[in-house]
């Protein structure tokens, strides 16, 4: 994952134009398809324990064990379901929260991207 270098305090990133740069995914979190995952840190802490950025993937179904994130989907469409939890729909403009250690499947209909912040 690529980071904007110590970025100045504040700063703007046109999201939906943003480059990004490959992130293979573990072959054992493949479901069905072919997704790709691609991303982008924009900043993070000193200790490394939050992270801001953003984060693509091309539809087909993962798996993924999740950090305590909030992300919110700028484009695409996903099915999130998290085991013994909620099955969420999410899309252009939707917050979401997962909670650190949520497994979860995520069945992706149409490229996603979101910018996220994840605390550790």
């Amino acid at each position: 994952m690529t980071t904007i270098d110590q970025a100045p305090a504040s700063f703007a990133v046109h999201i939906p134009d943003a480059v990004l740069e490959a992130e293979p995914l573990d072959p054992a979190q493949i479901v069905s398809g072919d997704p790709q995952v691609t991303g982008k840190v924009l900043w993070e802490s000193a200790d490394g324990k939050q992270v801001r950025g953003i984060w693509q993937i091309t539809p087909g179904v993962v798996t993924d064990t999740e950090a305590n994130e909030l992300f919110v989907v700028v484009s695409g469409r996903a099915t999130v379901a998290v085991e013994g939890g909620a099955t969420l729909e999410i899309g252009p403009g939707d917050a979401c929260v997962l909670r650190e250690g949520d497994r979860t499947t995520w069945t992706v209909h149409e490229t996603l991207r979101k910018a996220y912040h994840i605390s550790l």
